[in-house]
């Protein structure tokens, strides 16, 4: 995954220095979040995103487009104890930064594809904080279109596959020598954005 981000950053320093032209914006919108793999009783939870972006021009076809975000993901979650279900919501609050190759089909619609660095903020079940059973790093894979309304509008459709284990997994030796196997629970987000480049 190092590696991944790594690459990222050389492809915008070479973005940076090759660009024909740059555009930074702001952009904001719904997420639909669940949590997948090693976890039963999910469902979808509503949250939302918003930050800024750099679109760098490399042709009139390419650019990279790189992104500050702030994202509220999770899921909500249904589990059943002696014939007594309960539901909460686990609630991870993220700083992600994507990197995204976009290529313009038309002049107004494009397609793109990136990895994802997300920093876990917060992470809440049912109000309590439970940050520590939370991985601190995220990595994801985006995927998405935009379609310009105008030189300076436009709205986007992006979804956002988790890559590693938001769950951390406590060692055995936290566990007074009993050993457990690793919990892999990934982050799953559907983003519907608005943007707007000055």
């Amino acid at each position: 995954m190092k590696k991944i981000m790594l690459t990222a950053a050389a492809v915008m320093a070479f973005a940076f220095s090759n660009a024909q032209e740059t555009k930074f914006g702001v952009k904001g919108g719904l997420n639909l979040t669940n949590l997948t793999g090693d976890v039963e009783g999910t469902s979808s939870l509503i949250g939302f995103h918003v930050g800024g972006f750099a679109e760098i021009k490399l042709t009139d076809k390419f650019a990279i487009q790189p992104e500050l975000l702030f994202s509220t993901q999770g899921a909500k979650i249904e589990e059943t104890f002696f014939d007594e279900s309960y539901e909460y919501d686990t609630k991870l609050n993220y700083l992600n930064i994507p990197v995204l190759a976009k290529f313009y089909v038309t002049e107004a619609f494009s397609v793109e594809a990136g990895p994802q660095l997300g920093v876990l903020l917060s992470a809440k079940q049912d109000g309590e904080d439970v940050k520590d059973f939370y991985k601190s790093v995220d990595f994801g894979f985006n995927v998405g279109a935009g379609y310009n309304f105008t030189e300076n509008l436009s709205v986007g459709l992006r979804y956002t596959i988790g890559l590693s284990s938001v769950f951390d997994t406590p060692d055995s030796d936290e566990l007074e020598g009993f050993e457990i196997e690793d919990i892999d629970v990934k982050n799953s987000v559907f983003a519907l954005s608005l943007g707007y480049k000055f």
